[in-house]
């Protein structure tokens, strides 16, 4: 019973995850494209500060956690289930948390620290080329395997006995 329930919030957590990230990439991402360069760096900006709170922090950390749990505690129930579980983990740790710890995360930091108020034009149209490309192809990578994450352990749910 703990591991089904384990395996539940491991899934939950994932497909929420996977969520942020898809409607980011669907609506977000393209409504900043059509701003301006100082538009669209206060507003990352911004977005980037509020994300840091318990309800995306849960999203985000759970996963990391309760797959490779799962995982362990299906080994040797089901075949089928078992390396659902482990593929998702490591589509998990490695494509979502591990490319924004080192992708997206350290763009964000020089975002962050990048003073608006002082920048010329000429210095907002090179932070924002530095920053938008390299930060969508990131993104879009993790969003891509943060829905086949959850996709995989929402299909363990379906391929495990017990």
């Amino acid at each position: 019973m703990l591991s089904n329930t384990i395996h539940f919030l491991a899934a939950l957590l994932s497909a929420l995850l996977a969520g942020i990230f898809y409607a980011y990439s669907c609506s977000v991402n393209p409504g900043l494209q059509r701003l301006p360069d100082s538009s669209y760096l206060a507003a990352m900006q911004h977005i980037n500060r509020v994300i840091q709170n318990p309800a995306f922090f849960l999203c985000f950390f759970g996963p990391v956690l309760l797959l490779p749990l799962s995982t362990f505690l299906h080994y040797g129930k089901s075949t089928a289930g078992f390396w659902c579980l482990l593929l998702a983990a490591v589509c998990y740790i490695i494509g979502v948390f591990g490319v924004t710890i080192a992708g997206n995360v350290p763009l964000n930091n020089q975002l962050d620290v990048f003073d608006l108020s002082k920048a010329s034009t000429d210095g907002l149209a090179g932070m924002r080329a530095k920053f938008e490309g390299p930060w969508n192809r990131w993104h879009n990578l993790r969003t891509f395997l943060s829905v086949l994450a959850a996709g995989l352990a929402i299909a363990g749910i379906f391929l495990k006995k017990g």
